[in-house]
């Protein structure tokens, strides 16, 4: 592949000891959620608004294989701790079924542009917000739109998402899914305290409404069942989280996945000076040890816990991009997309309206905001930042995307790690340790492009 040369701050190094530490600082926000800050610290790569199809329909040329993620931006109501793309839950009425309609229509977009007929889908995610919020025909005809605009992998599941009172209110609905063909379903219980759960802005009901929704899920038939959960929220003590996830074991899910709280872009971002990372470092030991004496297994650092053996417990949209750094596209509302070389948000992500997204569709335009096409250094980035859900570097992954080892291309940063016991070789992976683990965020940092680095150096971090 022809790499765009990298910026000037790209081509920077730095000590390796000092990036971690920055990391550490950091805490908050040195995660998978790359890149941090785009808007400064990937400026030199935008993609002029007219040259965004044309630049698309390049990336794309080639790709057989993909990724699919579909945006559904309509929650009962917006959670304080809530960092994604979701509109004023006092329009969804309004907005539905036009923001269905626009979505086949971007759909549409995308099959004139990239020919998408000839591509394989390996991977398909309907997420949020809240997916099952939205009536079941609408899934159904966007199903069949997706259906008609793209092959599917043999034995490809597809995965939706839902919320413990929906699936505890509205069995008729999670039959639908299932009959769709939705083989995995995730259920976001997020925590079990009452008290803090009002303070977060979550619906929830005690654990009979829990066990409710798990009864509509399995009769279902949904035999691939995943729960989400919260922690390092200011005022949750370790005993809140402990209780948490006893409670979810309590459920019998396939899957348990373990979701920590980042607080920038979301209504509770002034509470992150409270949560130190002592604290979420000892909440997820707790819980890995937990999860391990109940059967749920995962390699350190990886997120989701599955009692399946030989079962990662992730879509297979998210193993795909993890794993071999596939492709995806996304759809919807503030949805991003990726190809080997550019990274794009759709519009609307900043001002959780629907109104910018649809007069770009209404142009005739597929409706992104920010488009990147990124040198190596950037994509790499990208690719193992998202790695690390997974605690690591799958290496014959790395080398087959980027032409080189992760050892040739990061010369300083895989021998820090090895020397001080961060992380350790597992097979074709570079994994991270225990040790690792307790230092996830300097961790990760290292395989930063320099031009993020030298943001978390300079310690220009504002949480909010």
């Amino acid at each position: 592949m022809n790499w765009k040369n990298p910026s000037p701050a790209d081509t920077a190094t730095f000590p390796p000891k000092d990036v971690f530490q920055a990391g550490l600082r950091n805490h908050h926000i040195a995660n998978t959620a790359y890149p941090i800050n785009h808007n400064v610290t990937m400026k030199d790569y935008r993609v002029p608004r007219a040259d965004f199809e044309r630049t698309a329909a390049a990336a794309w040329a080639g790709i057989g294989e993909m990724g699919l993620y579909v945006h559904i931006p309509f929650c009962q109501q917006r959670c304080n701790f809530c960092e994604y793309t979701v509109i004023n839950p006092a329009t969804n009425a309004e907005w539905e079924d036009r923001y269905f309609d626009l979505l086949l229509a971007e759909l549409a977009l995308y099959q004139k542009l990239l020919a998408t007929r000839r591509r394989t889908l390996v991977g398909f995610d309907v997420g949020g917000g809240t997916p099952a919020f939205a009536r079941a025909e609408n899934i159904a005809r966007l199903l069949d739109a997706v259906r008609d605009s793209f092959r599917f992998a043999p034995n490809m599941a597809m995965s939706i998402e839902t919320t413990p009172r929906i699936a505890a209110d509205q069995p008729e609905k999670i039959a639908a899914f299932r009959q769709m063909g939705f083989e995995r379903i995730s259920m976001g219980v997020q925590v079990t305290q009452l008290s803090l759960a009002k303070k977060l802005g979550r619906q929830y009901r005690g654990f009979s409404g829990l066990l409710r929704a798990m009864e509509n899920i399995r009769a279902a038939g949904f035999e691939r069942f995943n729960i989400d959960l919260m922690y390092g929220f200011a005022g949750q003590s370790v005993a809140d989280w402990r209780d948490s996830v006893e409670k979810a074991l309590e459920l019998g899910a396939e899957y348990i996945t373990l979701y920590r709280m980042r607080y920038k872009g979301t209504m509770l971002a002034a509470h992150a000076a409270q949560v130190e990372k002592e604290t979420v470092t000892r909440m997820y030991a707790v819980a890995h040890k937990l999860l391990n004496r109940a059967g749920y297994v995962a390699v350190p650092g990886k997120n989701t816990f599955s009692r399946i053996p030989g079962d990662d417990g992730c879509s297979d949209y998210l193993s795909r991009r993890v794993v071999h750094g596939t492709p995806y596209l996304g759809l919807g509302l503030g949805a991003q997309s990726l190809t080997h070389h550019t990274l794009a948000y759709n519009r609307g992500a900043a001002s959780k309206t629907i109104e910018p997204y649809e007069r770009a569709i209404a142009a005739g335009r597929i409706p992104v905001q920010d488009m990147y096409d990124m040198p190596r250094v950037v994509s790499a980035a990208k690719f193992v930042s998202v790695a690390f859900y997974f605690g690591g570097i799958n290496r014959r992954a790395f080398a087959e995307k980027f032409g080189v080892s992760p050892e040739e291309f990061y010369p300083r940063a895989i021998p820090f790690v090895l020397e001080n016991g961060l992380m350790a070789y597992r097979g074709d992976n570079l994994n991270l340790t225990p040790k690792g683990v307790e230092n996830y965020n300097g961790v990760i940092a290292l395989f930063y492009a320099p031009a993020v680095q030298a943001y978390l150096l300079g310690d220009a971090v504002k949480i909010g």
